[in-house]
């Protein structure tokens, strides 16, 4: 593979990756919308969001064991063509609870793009050449979360909150084109991998068996689950409790993204320097210092929103360090059932954004303190797990180039 095409697979796979973002960021300033046109309210309303991360963590298991066995571009296809037929569902939405059930379809179906997408990159790359390429698609991808709450607010001002699917809609058919026409297939068909449930689940158990996975899983699931808790309450805490307008709420949640970019990117040149798990622990523990000081402001002092949104953004950006690399490390054991581990690599994530954005719900009491208090306790979980493996060497099947690939100096 020259140079050329590394980049635009890279572009092609960010863009993949950038549809979850945008199926959420995009719709977040239309909530106040929904609920009025819906005649609803805000709680039933984030049920929406709930299920949208439910759908997409039972979702990505049943993709894993198809892009191993029909390779990567049909089940990739399938599953975008069902997102599409979702959003045409979302957008005619008669009422709270069909808008409930499509979004659950809209994650059933656009959930494959993010076992696909870790899938090809671990087909292609190996070694800390994998984290740098993670990086380099969230580069790509992280230009959704910068402008789709702005593009929501905007739809949701000019055309109602439906155009907001109707334009998911045609993104999703624009993916569709892309892929067919120009991206190539990494894996084709393996008629030896079955579809047999035992099957299935024997292999899911294989990679849970593994310590590496399972260790680096975890904690960079419940690390990202930061991001969840996070677009959950950011919402109120900014608009109700800081009082700030939808159109400030863009801005300040588009720099966060940005912070979350520059992180990943910074990534990428310091892993040149470091050893990928030090430098996780690393950052992961200047992330968990940061959540103390964050605890103890809202809690003695009641922070004011300049330091409350300094604060967010360097948790933020610290996650764009540890989000690719315990990516990178939970998959780097695998050189069969790679699909399988991405899939489940993915349902740990995604299961834990659904359920802190159901435990915010519960907890919510009109204070920043639900949120706060789950960031603290996610980062200090994360980083002890990291603690788990500290010096331990990976356990592979795959020889690993410390400098190889796309990446090589």
């Amino acid at each position: 593979m020259t140079k050329r095409q590394q980049r635009i697979l890279i572009v092609i796979l960010g863009f993949i990756a950038a549809l979850g973002p945008f199926s959420i960021d995009m719709y977040l300033p239309g909530f106040p919308a929904i609920a009025e046109d819906l005649n609803t309210d805000d709680a039933h309303v984030s049920l929406t969001l709930t299920t949208y991360f439910a759908g997409i963590s039972f979702g990505q298991l049943i993709y894993g064991p198809l892009l191993d066995r029909y390779g990567r571009k049909k089940p990739l296809l399938a599953g975008l063509a069902i997102y599409a037929v979702a959003a045409i569902g979302c957008a005619v939405s008669p009422n709270i609870w069909w808008l409930v059930g499509m979004r659950l379809v809209l994650a059933l179906g656009g959930c494959v793009g993010m076992v696909a997408y870790s899938a090809i990159i671990r087909d292609y790359f190996s070694g800390e050449d994998v984290a740098k390429a993670f990086s380099s698609i969230l580069l790509v991808m992280g230009v959704a979360p910068v402008i789709a709450p702005t593009l929501g607010g905007l739809f949701t001002g000019n055309f109602g909150w439906q155009s907001i699917f109707v334009f998911l809609f045609v993104v999703a058919v624009l993916l569709m084109l892309v892929i067919h026409f120009f991206l190539k297939e990494s894996r084709g068909q393996d008629r030896t991998v079955s579809l047999h449930p035992q099957k299935i689940a024997g292999n899911y158990l294989s990679v849970l068996q593994n310590r590496d996975f399972v260790v680096y899983g975890l904690s960079g699931s419940i690390a990202m689950a930061i991001m969840f808790a996070y677009i959950s309450g950011i919402p109120f805490i900014l608009m109700k409790l800081y009082g700030v307008s939808e159109t400030t709420f863009g801005w300040m949640f588009g720099i966060n993204a940005f912070g979350f970019i520059a992180g990943s990117q910074c990534n990428r040149w310091l892993l040149n320097r470091f050893e990928i798990s030090d430098l996780t622990r690393k950052t992961s523990l200047l992330q968990l210092l940061v959540t103390v000081v964050l605890l103890v402001g809202m809690w003695k002092f009641d922070l004011s929103l300049p330091v409350f949104a300094v604060l967010l953004f360097l948790i933020l950006f610290l996650l764009g360090f540890i989000n690719p690399n315990a990516t990178a490390m939970s998959l780097h054991p695998f050189s069969s059932n790679i699909g399988s581990a991405s899939a489940m690599n993915g349902s740990f994530r995604m299961g834990a954004g659904a359920g802190i954005s159901a435990l915010m719900g519960i907890l919510f009491n009109a204070t920043a303190m639900p949120m706060v208090v789950l960031i603290f306790l996610m980062s200090l979980v994360s980083f002890l797990l990291l603690l788990l493996v500290a010096g331990k060497p990976l356990k592979s099947r795959r020889e690993t180039p410390r400098r190889a690939g796309m990446y090589q100096k």
